[in-house]
């Protein structure tokens, strides 16, 4: 997977500890019959055998129907601010017959259940609702169906005379009602049913419908928990330096004694590419790390991305924008290097986009913990359970099904929870707990997490576009120098491009008859990764600020010139006349606006993901500074 395994180091295991205070769950299912759900031992979500079992079709892995008849629900897909909790509740809730806001959402462990992604499992590429829409149905309709039925065998009628309202079964015929909370247990015991009719959508109640985030208030009133909030009993706290440069050692530590003394510490650690420090508290452990003075072992010869010591940023984006060539093409239609050869005019432009770090706002962490039977319990911030667990099970040395990950909310998203050489503690906090012999919370500080973050790639793009007499564009070519994270962490093939470097420039539906995308790839000496929207953060504005470029180089409006090129898409041309009316109208500018300020407009289409977005934003001067009054965005889904 091209360096995605993270450290595999040995360190001697030191017992392990009792399992954790009893959970919500835990107690529940200890103080009342808790159906419609898997077996969990108190104090653990042990992770699933695997199983031949189709994904989103057993009740029990997802639901438990409480006492109250409220819901807990067993997402496949973590919460990380972008709303599938309450996505999952909504589709669940509409077919189960249960408000959303009587669900509680969790993420679910590893399993077999949750492989909802094409076969695997994973929350990112804006997939989460689009791949288990209809499963997430069926699973509600098929809970609701024993539920009618244990109704049915309950009250001795037909279940053909039976109905739901919101949380209960009604037989209408003689006025009583039985909540789901009473029936859960012997629904549980009924098979899943293998067809079940699904709602109209005409009386969808809630899908489709404005409904409050289910998280909303434990965020506003500082109740929610993240990883870097989550407490276990006898833990110690971690901290680490790294060193500066990636594939650097540890070597001697000139002050390591009197590190040991100062309040608090427990123990000094050396960690492949980093020290680390043991405390009574994170503070001190912080305090202590950063007082050890290292002497940091250069990259031996051959370490995979070892950073260059003379290497710079500045001389790495320029060498991009004046790499020459034309690279791989990616997608070609008509004959562009004709068609810019015999063009009135060529118009041209270079655009380049820098490292970014996530800086999401939580910054990374894990807890590790080894249990006395051999287990190895994680809380961790992910994106892919199951990945995770196979990992960390290869740091570990351990089986996968010896290995428990809890999947806890994640304080920020934007692609940075997800497998990568050096960007993840967990390996460290595993690591470390082993030596410990008592459970550890790792916690990076803001400068080692910029320091070992994977980062979104640098680029450069070359356009050039062909005009006719008219000003009308008749070819385009575009050659974007980098390297794409595709390739980095699933394999890149020499003679083939990485979509993922060119999305946002090619797929585009503007009829321009003859063009060329292609791509040179340079190696990037950072640890580059997945960034929010991937190429399209850094691509779409390219292409469509080249648009507009090339619109002025032949004296056309930019939204006139684009509703031209997208006669042939009546969807796209649809989705920019929306996005005008909804700014009342569209007007270029410089205009003058009702309070005298002048102002202009500018507008932009972009694809990512399956969705349709046409955006127009007015904008002002002022002291040399953009001041933005209004943006209009219009939005559809394929």
């Amino acid at each position: 997977m091209n360096d995605m395994a993270p450290i595999h180091g040995r360190l001697s295991t030191r017992g392990g500890d009792s399992p954790l205070n009893v959970s919500r769950r835990g107690f529940l299912g200890g103080a009342a019959a808790l159906v419609l759900s898997v077996a969990v031992p108190v104090g653990r979500a042990r992770a699933q055998a695997a199983a031949a079992v189709a994904p989103g079709t057993r009740v029990s892995a997802f639901l438990e129907i409480r006492p109250d008849s409220t819901v807990l629900f067993r997402s496949a897909f973590i919460e990380g601010g972008q709303g599938v909790f309450t996505a999952m509740a909504q589709i669940v809730g509409e077919e189960l017959d249960v408000d959303p806001a009587n669900f509680t959402v969790e993420g679910a462990p590893p399993g077999p259940d949750y492989l909802l992604t094409g076969g695997g499992r994973f929350t990112g590429g804006s997939m989460s609702v689009r791949m288990s829409y209809e499963a997430m149905r069926k699973l509600g309709a098929s809970a609701r169906q024993m539920l009618l039925q244990a109704a049915a065998e309950r009250l001795g009628v037909p279940i053909s005379e039976l109905s739901t309202e919101p949380g209960r079964v009604v037989h209408a015929a003689s006025g009583q009602a039985v909540p789901y909370g009473e029936l859960a247990d012997a629904a549980a015991g009924l098979p899943v049913p293998t067809d079940v009719v699904l709602r109209n959508p005409a009386d969808f109640r809630w899908i489709g419908k404005p409904v409050p985030r289910l998280d909303v208030r434990e965020k506003s009133t500082g109740r929610a928990q993240y990883a870097i909030d989550l407490k276990i009993d006898s833990m110690l706290h971690a901290a680490v330096q790294h060193s500066p440069r990636l594939g650097g050692e540890p070597g001697a530590l000139a002050n390591e004694s009197e590190v040991q003394a100062m309040p608090g510490v427990h123990s000094t650690h050396r960690l492949p590419g980093a020290v680390a420090v043991l405390a009574d508290s994170w503070w001190r452990a912080r305090r202590a790390v950063e007082a050890l003075r290292v002497t940091w072992a250069e990259p031996a010869a051959g370490t995979p991305h070892a950073m260059p010591a003379d290497f710079s940023s500045d001389a790495h984006k320029e060498m991009l924008k004046t790499m020459s060539g034309e690279g791989i093409a990616f997608e070609q239609e008509g004959d562009a290097a004709g068609a810019l050869a015999s063009a009135a005019r060529v118009v041209d432009g270079t655009y380049d986009a820098p490292y970014l770090v996530h800086g999401q706002l939580v910054p990374p962490s894990a807890i590790a913990r080894w249990n006395g039977d051999g287990t190895l319990e994680l809380w961790i911030p992910n994106q892919a359970p199951e990945m995770f667990q196979a990992d960390a099970a290869k740091v570990a040395g351990i089986e996968p099904d010896k290995v428990i990950i809890h999947s806890p909310m994640l304080g920020g998203f934007f692609g940075r929870h997800f497998l990568y050489q050096s960007a993840n503690p967990y390996p460290q906090a595993i690591l470390l707990a082993r030596a410990a012999g008592r459970p550890v919370k790792l916690v990076r500080s803001r400068e080692e997490e910029f320091l070992r973050d994977t980062l979104r790639p640098m680029s450069a793009v070359r356009f050039r576009a062909g005009l006719d007499a008219n000003g009308l564009p008749v070819a385009l070519d575009a050659v974007a120098v980098c390297e794409g994270p595709t390739g980095r962490w699933f394999g890149r093939q020499a003679d083939k491009v990485d979509s993922s470097a060119v999305e946002g420039i090619a797929g585009k539906v503007y009829a321009i008859n003859n063009r060329r995308v292609a791509q040179i790839h340079v190696d990037d000496p950072a640890i580059i990764g997945f960034w929010r929207s991937v190429g399209h953060s850094m691509n779409d504005f390219f292409y469509e600020t080249f648009f507009d470029e090339m619109a002025d180089a032949g004296q056309q409006d930019p939204y006139e010139l684009r509703l031209r090129l997208l006669a042939g898409s009546p969807r796209h041309n649809n989705l920019l006349q929306a996005v005008a009316d909804l700014s009342g109208g569209w007007k270029r500018g410089p205009f003058t606006a009702e309070d005298g300020t002048r102002r202009a407009r500018g507008v932009a289409m972009a694809s990512p993901f399956g969705s349709e977005v046409a955006t127009i934003a007015e904008v002002s001067l002022r002291d040399g500074g953009v001041v933005v009054h209004d943006v209009w965005v219009a939005i559809g889904s394929s």
